[in-house]
C-alpha cells in the first residue's frame, strides 16, 4: 500500500479531538538504493517517537538495570505476588523482605519485556506495523506487547472515554512512549 494511502486510513482513524494535533509523516530519500526512508508520528509538530533525540518528552531507556533504577517507575504488587514469592522461599523469608523480593522480579521481568519491545520499535518497519494495526481488531492492538500498535489504538476513535479510563493500571506498566499517549489521549476526555 502507498504511503499517502496508508497515511488517509491511519487518519480516518484518529479521534476527532486529536486531529490536527497527531500526525503520522514520512521522509524518502529518492537517490537512495534502497529508496530508505523514517515514518514517524508528531505531536503538536514534533516528533515524538525519536529514541536518538534527547530533547524529547518520552523517556528511552539503554539497559535494564536503568530501568530497574528508575524512580519513577511503579509496579503494583498484590497477594498472588507475594505468596508465589513465600512458596519458592518455603517461608523461611521474613514477611517485609518478601514484598522487596516480589517488586524485585517483576520490574526484572517489566525491564526485560520493555528492552524487548523498544528494540523491536527500533527495528521495526513504521508502514508493516501501521498495515498489520489496520488489519488486526482493536482489542488485539491494545492488548500486545507492541508499543507502535499500542499508541495507534490509543489515538483511535474507536476507542471510548469508558475503556480510556479502564486502561489507567494497565498504562503503568507499558513503555514511557505509550504513557506519553495515553496521557494525551485522556487529556481530550
Amino acid at each position: 500500500m502507498s504511503w499517502s494511502k496508508l497515511k488517509q486510513q491511519l487518519e480516518s482513524f484518529l479521534c476527532p479531538a486529536l486531529y490536527g494535533r497527531v500526525e503520522y509523516r514520512a521522509t524518502s530519500y529518492r537517490y537512495s538504493p534502497d529508496k530508505a526512508g523514517n515514518c514517524y508520528i508528531t505531536v503538536d509538530k514534533k516528533n515524538v517517537l525519536n529514541m536518538s533525540d534527547i530533547t524529547t518528552l518520552i523517556r528511552w531507556y539503554q539497559t535494564e538495570l536503568e530501568i530497574k533504577n528508575d524512580p519513577d517507575i511503579q509496579i503494583p504488587i498484590n497477594n498472588e505476588d507475594i505468596e508465589a514469592v513465600r512458596k519458592d522461599t518455603k517461608g523461611t523469608v521474613p514477611e517485609d523482605r518478601l514484598k522487596v523480593i516480589a517488586r524485585s522480579r517483576k520490574i526484572s521481568n517489566y525491564a526485560k519485556e520493555t528492552m524487548s519491545a523498544q528494540s523491536s520499535l527500533s527495528k521495526s518497519n513504521f508502514t508493516v506495523v501501521a498495515n498489520k494495526f489496520l488489519s488486526l481488531s482493536i482489542e488485539e492492538s491494545i492488548e500486545c506487547n507492541d508499543i507502535l500498535l499500542n499508541i495507534l489504538a490509543l489515538v483511535d476513535r474507536r476507542v471510548g472515554k469508558k475503556r480510556i479510563i479502564n486502561m489507567a493500571e494497565k498504562m503503568k506498566l507499558k513503555h514511557p512512549a505509550v504513557q506519553y499517549f495515553y496521557e494525551l489521549r485522556v487529556s481530550t476526555l
